[in-house]
């Protein structure tokens, strides 16, 4: 749609379409560079005092982990907020000591580290950030709001707002310096792009059809056990995986995953027995006699898709798009919020760099890009373990990455320098180039060697230990 602005702006002003973690993240970093920043979100907010479900997040039910690395962006970004998380509930967890981790090789060892972050829900997140931004005079928050198109100048070269209905009034205009999509897979960007005349951007999608179940539960008040959270991976050829999350208030969030469209069951019966089918017992016993305080809720869509505007040869200025609106991850990795993390940081060095908005669409879209390679590649390179992802093919380089990663997970329940290294490249804290330091490369070497002499492979099966780890002093 095209449009004029008449009156002669005095103050510079952005909006936010969608008011998840990606557009509050963004909306915080916009305040640095614009007098008024407007999220429009599409659910109704009822209240900031409480955490509440929203349809736009069907998703939130489940596990949902903001990495460390996410955490220490958010507390760049809202000083004090992760003691906030502590001080509403949220336990602490020491990585390497409280949660149990079950991957290729087994049980990795448990040790005190420097690894310790607060463990909670999507929605006490979601709430919290709300708060720090409510608070904020150029931030204006408006729910029940639905953008209906972008606004453009005569010659479509430019965004210059939005147009709006907000429950069944008339639809408005709001004319803005800046808009951000952030609305998340559900995007229309790439279909107003193509109403303006633009080419929409190519997409590549990474399906290995995992589907999840997850249920909540509250601690038993005489629980005896010596962790937090427990985390089972699936193991190629097996499907099946689940983690057992402690999160405020007490409470475990179970979310069960099946590979390949091996869904679990959302019945009583079927749900428990799929939690014993896992590879360690761990959970079911667990959980088994644990009162749940929730149905059980089911999510299937969980494809990787990556948005290529970095690619695209014409883009309007004035319109940046981040967040899942770009890039979405199997949620399995716990990537999603981090990522989100890491654009809001980007804009803001692309804003902060240049000081005007010309050619800032392109250069944060390639930004961008950079940023989300190493996410995407990890995400898919997992999923690509199982023969029943489509998508197409890791290259060679790739293929023999993976192989490389596989003598590094099996190292991970035989060396705890090893264990500790891999959550810290899970949490983005470390670069998966770490992996292949010297030190770590010899004893994958010798593994190797070891496996060749013993007549050995990753996938002969496996004999737990009746009982975990104990945690090294």
């Amino acid at each position: 749609m095209d449009s004029t602005n008449s009156s002669i702006a005095t103050e510079k002003t952005a909006v936010v379409i969608g008011g998840s973690i990606a557009g509050m993240l963004a909306a915080q970093v916009l305040t640095k560079h614009f007098d008024r920043v407007i999220i429009l979100e599409r659910d109704l907010l009822k209240t900031i005092e409480q955490a509440e479900q929203r349809p736009g997040v069907p998703q939130s039910l489940h596990v949902h982990g903001l990495l460390m690395r996410g955490q220490q962006i958010l507390e760049q970004l809202f000083p004090g907020i992760v003691a906030e998380l502590a001080d509403s509930g949220a336990p602490l967890i020491n990585w390497t000591a409280d949660c149990p981790w079950l991957g290729f090789g087994g049980w990795s060892p448990r040790f005190r580290s420097h690894l310790t972050t607060p463990t909670f829900s999507r929605n006490l997140l979601e709430l919290t950030i709300r708060k720090h931004l409510a608070a904020n005079d150029r931030v204006e928050f408006r729910s029940a709001t639905q953008v209906t198109s972008l606004l453009s100048n005569v010659n479509k070269t430019a965004v210059t707002g939005v147009q709006i209905r907000t429950g069944n009034e008339p639809e408005t205009e709001i004319f803005a310096d800046l808009v951000v999509d952030a609305t998340g897979r559900n995007s229309r960007t790439p279909h107003w792009l193509q109403g303006m005349g633009y080419e929409p951007p190519q997409e590549t999608i990474v399906n290995s059809f995992l589907g999840y179940a997850s249920r909540w539960y509250q601690l038993p008040a005489d629980l005896q056990i010596d962790w937090h959270s427990v985390f089972i991976t699936a193991q190629p050829p097996g499907t099946r995986g689940g983690v057992l999350y402690q999160i405020e208030g007490k409470r475990w969030i179970l979310t069960m995953v099946g590979i390949g469209r091996d869904y679990p069951p959302t019945d009583e019966a079927g749900f428990l027995e799929f939690a014993r089918s896992l590879r360690s017992p761990m959970i079911y016993e667990a959980i088994k006699n644990a009162e749940p305080i929730s149905p059980i809720y089911a999510y299937k869509r969980t494809e990787n898709s990556l948005r290529h505007y970095e690619k695209l040869s014409r883009f309007p200025e004035n319109l940046v798009v981040l967040g899942d609106a770009v890039c979405s991850f199997n949620p399995v990795y716990g990537q999603g919020m981090t990522t989100a993390a890491l654009g809001a940081v980007t804009l803001d060095e692309c804003l902060s760099q240049q000081g005007n908005l010309i050619g800032l669409s392109r250069r944060f879209q390639k930004q961008l890009n950079q940023v989300i390679s190493v996410p995407w590649m990890m995400a898919t390179g997992e999923d690509f373990r199982w023969s029943t992802t489509e998508g197409g093919q890791p290259s060679f380089i790739n293929k023999m990455m993976q192989r490389y990663l596989e003598q590094v997970l099996v190292l991970q329940s035989k060396s705890a320098e090893v264990h500790q290294l891999f959550l810290e490249v899970v949490n983005m804290i470390k670069p998966p180039s770490a992996f292949f330091h010297p030190r770590i490369l010899i004893q994958v070497l010798r593994q190797v060697f070891a496996f060749q002499i013993q007549g050995e492979n990753l996938n002969q099966g496996e004999s737990l230990p009746k009982s975990l780890p104990a945690v090294v002093k």
